[in-house]
């Protein structure tokens, strides 16, 4: 299917994205020598960085492991100031990478792709913007992001609310003055449990709507030393060996027996080394079996509820705040930076919206149970469509004019994560069926888009027209990611990670969870193997 406008602009290769993966896949493709053009809706690059700008925003990865790897200038040049980066750090450092790489000229910012439609006749993508003007690509390839796609629940009575609303996902770039006003929370997920300590440090008084309490871990964050930022430029090498050969990116040591082996006594004394380490991989991965088996995963949830226990003072609060409907890790481990000492705070009031259901909001505040809550403003922290989400809000489609929305009715099929076939010549960077957000996302983008333009370098090679997954092949790559994902505890975790929090999208794990170390063999295998499952001509 193709439109009768006039292309202003014929590439080699269109990117959509301007964050992590954007901005290497630009690089990458002018290495091959590809005339290439990226698109970003944000007036500069930064992807989820560039938008998430909410006070509290930081990285849940080490910043010196949240980082390229490919380039040693990249690496000698940048230097971390914290261990765990803030939002303003990693956007300064996603803009001294594209101007170092030299990309940013291949960019079109403040732009937003409406549509990308296949011509069978041409072999070509037509991208739709949406000024109306139109490029078309031979290959097109997205680094839209995991979760780039904002969620606002459809609450009774929003539209009538007078007060002011902002979602932590589309800050203010100037910020927002909380001080004497009484400010609403919606969501304590990542967002929420970073942004509700500092709100609460300005606001009059704050009320905090919870949904589903959190596992969240202190993360400890300090001022890196010279010497730790000195060891890891010197070890780099070690580095990219030991993430590469990780499950997660991330390297942890992982006991060789099980959590229930041990006494209760001994199991808790792994924990609290662990715990002192502020990574939530060293304490979900200490065990073999704490994702695999429910009764070995309630082991370390009571740990975490212990230390809710032993923050918040109040014990019917302590209670409330303490997660007991899913397994730990089901639902992302939040890092948050004094999150439960805040409830200790006079001014500040959790309601439990399961056990006061949010009725409406009214023109002055929120009606939830049988009271009434007055509010001045309103934080929305209530995530995302992750994954699918910023995919499935552009009008993609294939061969025969077949949508992406039709083709995912009933869940994202797609062969290794990176392409899905009836759609030539399409690549997806940490798509459905990859293991994206379970890992140090960093890490899964570097082997994405190194695995990628090596295909790409190959089908020019071969002066090759068109490449799309075999069918049978796609099909067998996500009912086997299924499978694999239907052996631990993720399907029991109520959230982002299998779209429950969308209504109406369909239930289904979104990554791959057999880890990024055996996913990187099976693309390596692939790609030795002629490139297997993938139909070129």
């Amino acid at each position: 299917m193709a439109t009768t406008t006039t292309p202003t602009e014929t590439v080699d290769a269109v990117v959509i994205g301007a964050g992590f993966a954007g901005i290497y896949m630009v690089h990458k493709l002018n290495e091959l020598g590809l005339m290439v053009r990226g698109f970003e809706a944000g007036d500069g690059v930064g992807g989820t960085w560039f938008w998430n700008r909410y006070p509290g925003a930081r990285c849940d990865v080490i910043s010196m492991e949240y980082a390229y790897t490919f380039s040693p200038e990249l690496i000698e040049e940048w230097t971390w100031t914290e261990r765990y980066p803030a939002q303003p750090e990693i956007l300064r450092y996603l803009n001294f990478a594209a101007d170092r790489l030299g990309v940013k000229p291949h960019f079109q910012f403040s732009t937003r792709v409406v549509s990308a439609w296949f011509d069978d006749d041409a072999n070509q993508w037509e991208i739709i913007l949406d000024d109306g003007s139109v490029t078309r690509a031979k290959y097109f390839i997205t680094a839209v992001g995991c979760l780039s796609t904002s969620m606002t629940p459809d609450f009774p009575g929003l539209s009538d609310y007078a007060g002011e609303v902002y979602h932590t996902a589309d800050w203010p770039a100037d910020g927002v003055d909380f001080a004497g006003k009484r400010v609403g929370v919606i969501g304590t997920g990542s967002s929420g449990v970073q942004v509700i300590p500092l709100v609460a440090q300005q606001a009059a008084h704050l009320t905090v709507f919870q949904r589903t309490p959190a596992f969240s871990l202190a993360c400890g964050n300090r001022p890196l030393t010279e010497q730790e930022l000195q060891d890891f430029k010197d070890n780099i090498d070690d580095h990219k060996i030991r993430s590469r050969a990780s499950g997660t990116g991330q390297y942890t040591d992982t006991l060789e027996c099980n959590a229930l082996d041990h006494t209760p006594e001994r199991r808790h004394a792994v924990y609290e080394e662990r715990w002192d380490r502020h990574r939530a991989i060293d304490l979900i991965a200490c065990y073999p079996d704490l994702f695999a088996s429910r009764e070995a995963n309630e082991t370390i949830a009571e740990f975490f509820r212990g230390k809710i226990r032993a923050t918040v003072t109040d014990p019917g609060l302590a209670e409330k705040l303490s997660p007991r409907t899913y397994p730990l890790g089901a639902k992302r481990i939040t890092l948050d930076t004094n999150y439960f000492e805040t409830y200790n705070r006079d001014d500040v009031d959790l309601v439990s919206l399961r056990e006061q259901p949010l009725h409406t909001f009214t023109t002055t505040g929120i009606r939830a149970g049988d009271a009434d809550y007055d509010l001045d403003a309103v934080v929305l922290a209530t995530g995302f469509d992750a994954i699918t989400g910023p995919l499935l809000k552009i009008d993609i489609r294939g061969v025969g004019g077949r949508t992406l929305q039709d083709k995912w009715a009933d869940g994202p099929t797609t062969y290794l994560g990176v392409a899905v076939d009836e759609f030539p010549n399409m690549f997806m960077l940490t798509g459905p069926g990859s293991p994206n957000v379970l890992t140090n996302v960093v890490c899964a983008i570097e082997q994405h888009v190194e695995w990628t333009g090596d295909f790409i370098r190959d089908l020019e090679k071969r002066g090759a027209a068109r490449v799309a997954p075999v069918a049978a092949d796609a099909q067998k790559w996500t009912a086997d990611a299924v499978e694999l994902a239907d052996g631990t505890l993720y399907p029991e975790g109520e959230s982002w990670y299998t779209g429950v929090n969308i209504p109406g999208k369909p239930r289904v794990i979104m990554s791959y969870v057999g880890g990024l170390d055996v996913y990187r063999q099976i693309c390596d295998d692939v790609a030795a193997d002629d490139y297997r499952g993938f139909a070129v001509s």
